[in-house]
């Protein structure tokens, strides 16, 4: 937890860690197994924007994550390797117009204290891939390795149609 996260970044402080992967529980519907660790450091900045010093944060974090396959539903191993850079902006502070368009920079409205660990596993449910998949699995067959049968194909046998076959 940071009490004052424009303090932090005026006097340019850092700070770092490590988190179990079981900790960061929103994450656990992504994950195969929570197994791991993630290293993270976040340092903080004034930049120089025209006649203005803005606060800004630097986030790394990396580690390995073992996601879910959408195809197979085994694990995959996912390299994280996350840099976000973030502009502070206050509560009801409106936005500059230019920050929305940087796509280098992403702005953050805070009011009192920052939570680390909250914004870190923000951060990294917004890396994570949209559906992961291994390049060539199949998906789950049932226990015996069977194909069952559809159960269209049971009621079209009942109509007597010649395609239940």
């Amino acid at each position: 937890m940071i009490s004052d996260p424009f303090r932090f970044a005026a006097e340019e402080r850092s700070i770092q860690g490590e988190v179990a992967v079981a900790d960061l529980l929103r994450l656990s519907d992504a994950l195969a197994s929570s197994e791991g660790g993630v290293l993270w450091k976040l340092e903080g900045a004034l930049i120089e924007e025209g006649a203005r010093r803005e606060p800004r944060l630097r986030l790394t974090a990396s580690g390995q994550l073992d996601l879910c396959c959408q195809r197979c539903l085994g694990g995959l191993p996912w390299v994280l390797g996350l840099d976000s850079r973030l502009h502070l902006v206050r509560a009801g502070q409106p936005i500059p117009e230019e920050e929305l368009e940087n796509d280098e920079v992403d702005a953050i409205e805070v009011e009192g204290e920052l939570d680390v660990l909250a914004l870190l596993e923000d951060e990294i449910l917004l890396a994570l891939p949209v559906a992961p998949r291994h390049e060539n699995c199949d998906a789950p067959r049932p226990v015996g390795g069977a194909s069952k049968e559809s159960p269209f194909a049971a009621l079209a046998s009942l109509r007597g149609s010649p395609s239940a076959k």
